[in-house]
């Protein structure tokens, strides 16, 4: 295994006839996770407000589904 930094990016070089691709998937998602979380400059309240909205919009586009 060989880390470096080239400028703004760290490349991580990996012997591929060792690795599962399985677990390269995961970590891949894992270190996506923390790229957009590094992001994220909002706090609780405005999660909570997100979460109703998104949760209003789903009920009016699914509220068919189950009650007819």
């Amino acid at each position: 295994m060989k880390i470096e930094r080239q400028n703004e990016d760290i490349v991580i070089r990996l012997n591929a006839s060792l690795i599962n691709m399985e677990e390269v998937q995961k970590l891949t998602s894992y270190f996506r996770f923390i790229e957009s979380n590094s992001r994220n400059t909002g706090n609780e309240e405005e999660a909570a407000e997100l979460a109703r909205e998104v949760h209003s919009a789903w009920w009016a586009e699914n509220r068919s589904r189950f009650i007819t």
